[in-house]
């Protein structure tokens, strides 16, 4: 069943709030000192330092701890990571960096290089960085990352165009990142910018995309050619010695033998000198004693003998045959 319609005149009764004026004066003054309770203290970590600022000009630097300002915007304090090593990409991006400075928007432009002898070449870099003079960094210049950033892209470009694509592929890679991080801090220094650079380390250098495979090529044959020579100078100094060893022995053995003759050469001459002075005295009792020694030494060797007389008649009388 539908309700009857309504009839006749509908007053709406509005709802009446009495506010009252020290109310609305009370509640604006506890939020305007509550905000400037909380905006009076500040907390300085300990790798850090503030630099407070008062209406925008520098007014102190703050250790780390707990400090006192001014608030509502009279004094604002800037919070300097001096303490920490920091970091710039280049070439490549690594995801959830906090510095938005850290990667640039589009590496694959930053990366894409012209060596020496006009190749070209994809190099991916860090740079490692601190921050040493706080109130320089603040107010020297307006984005100092972004200028340390086209600073180093700068430089590496200019050490990449004075190496050949060998060098800045294989071998010239430590050379390029000591050289790029020389020329760095030279220029940090003259700008006074309160950053200096510690450390370039190359990444990836790698020849572009088209040509990569022929490169791989190469590298390949090099390292081969590398294995093989490593493999025979191994080969080399494991028989070379050898040999040279078993020559010194066999010459020294040579040599032994050939004195070891000598002295028995010398010694038989000396011997047969005596004995030529002893036959020279008396020839035949030293030609009778020479057979008898001589006969001796042979006998013995002979084994079992029979020794008979010339003038006997008969072999068998000397038996003694029973």
């Amino acid at each position: 069943m539908k309700p009857p319609p309504l009839s006749g005149n509908i007053t709406f009764l509005r709802p009446k709030f009495n506010i009252s004026p020290r109310l609305l004066i009370i509640v604006p003054m506890i939020i305007f000192a509550l905000v400037g309770v909380f905006s009076s203290f500040f907390t300085v970590s300990p790798e850090s330092v503030a630099v407070v600022k008062r209406f925008g000009k520098l007014h102190y630097t703050a250790d780390p701890g707990l400090h006192f300002k001014l608030p509502y915007g009279i004094d604002t304090a800037t919070i300097v990571p001096i303490g920490r090593q920091l970091k710039l990409e280049f070439g490549f991006s690594t995801t959830g960096a906090t510095n938005r400075y850290q990667s640039s928007d589009e590496p694959e432009l930053e990366r894409d290089m012209v060596t020496g002898d006009l190749n070209a070449a994809q190099v991916e870099w860090i740079v490692q960085y601190g921050i040493t003079h706080p109130e320089n960094y603040l107010f020297k210049f307006r984005e100092p990352e972004s200028t340390l950033r086209d600073l180093t892209e700068s430089v590496m470009c200019e050490v990449i165009g004075d190496r050949t694509v060998d060098e800045v592929l294989t071998i010239g890679r430590a050379e390029i990142a000591m050289e790029s991080l020389k020329r760095l801090k030279a220029i940090l220094i003259k700008l006074d910018m309160g950053i200096t650079a510690e450390q370039i380390q190359l990444k990836e250098v790698h020849p572009p995309a088209p040509v990569q495979r022929s490169f791989d090529e190469v590298n390949r044959a090099q390292q081969e050619r590398e294995q093989l020579i490593n493999e025979a100078n191994g080969d080399y100094n494991r028989v070379i010695p050898k040999a040279k060893g078993l020559a010194q022995q066999r010459i020294s053995a040579a040599d032994g033998f050939a004195v070891q003759r000598i002295n028995e050469a010398e010694g038989d001459v000396a011997r047969f000198k005596q004995l030529l002075l002893q036959y020279d005295k008396a020839p035949a009792i030293t030609k009778q004693r020479l057979y008898l020694e001589t006969m001796n030494e042979v006998l013995p060797k002979l084994g079992p003998k029979i020794i008979l007389d010339e003038d006997a008649k008969q072999f068998l009388p000397l038996m003694n045959l029973k």
